[in-house]
């Protein structure tokens, strides 16, 4: 095997590894957190005393409904293409890289692991704010607080409520801006371990080039 064809092979390994350790990551991932949110719709407590408000009510809803659906569409796509990886990489065989589909599914595994990392953690984020307002907004004032205190008017809830929203919606902040940080550098990086492929490449053929031009004139000599 030529230095070239052993590189190839090195590239499409090390492609094959990185889709896998994406697709389990993204496996484990979605599954916890849908797990969560599943667990939390189910245990949440409503008060049917409690007048809540409408627009909190469907955006709790809306929000655990389309995290479920993102996380188990991830989730669907490891679990269709990590076996077809797995049973590839544990062949002890160079050329069987080529039997994986991860370079033909290649897009859907970059889908799956944007659904989970990306989307589904923001999404997430937007569930536990919504919860704390739904667990929390029910808490009143006792009738001793209440006459105690007259100039306020936010209930324990709602004050608790208001300051998981605060928390979290730097943190949401700091989340998209790593995220957008993280997607560049890692970009970056790609670009940069291409470009030095290519370089290697470009000196091999240069290598192979003046080795066909030096081989003709040193027979004809002879």
């Amino acid at each position: 095997m030529s230095l070239n064809e052993h590189s190839m092979q090195a590239l499409s390994w090390r492609k094959l590894y990185l889709s896998r350790a994406k697709l389990k990551a993204s496996s484990r991932t979605s599954a916890l957190l849908s797990g969560f949110a599943m667990v939390a719709m189910v245990e949440v407590q409503l008060e049917s005393g409690q007048d809540y408000p409408q627009g909190l009510l469907i955006a709790f809803s809306a929000c655990t409904t389309v995290l479920v659906a993102v996380h188990l569409f991830a989730l669907m796509i490891s679990t269709c293409i990590l076996p077809n990886i797995e049973a590839v990489s544990n062949v002890h065989n160079l050329n069987s890289v080529h039997e994986s589909p991860h370079e033909r599914m290649h897009r859907h595994i970059e889908l799956a692991w944007a659904f989970s990392t990306v989307i589904g953690t923001f999404l997430f984020l937007a569930e536990v704010v919504l919860l704390c307002w739904v667990k929390f907004l029910p808490l009143k004032k006792t009738p001793v607080d209440s006459t105690k205190d007259n100039s306020t008017s936010i209930s324990p809830g709602k004050a608790a409520a208001i300051t998981s929203t605060a928390i979290m919606v730097p943190s949401g902040i700091i989340f998209i801006l790593f995220a957008v940080h993280f997607y560049r550098s890692l970009v970056s990086h790609k670009t940069e371990r291409v470009e030095r492929e290519l370089d290697v490449l470009v000196q091999l053929q240069d290598q192979l080039d003046r080795g066909d031009t030096l081989h003709p004139t040193a027979s004809h000599f002879g």
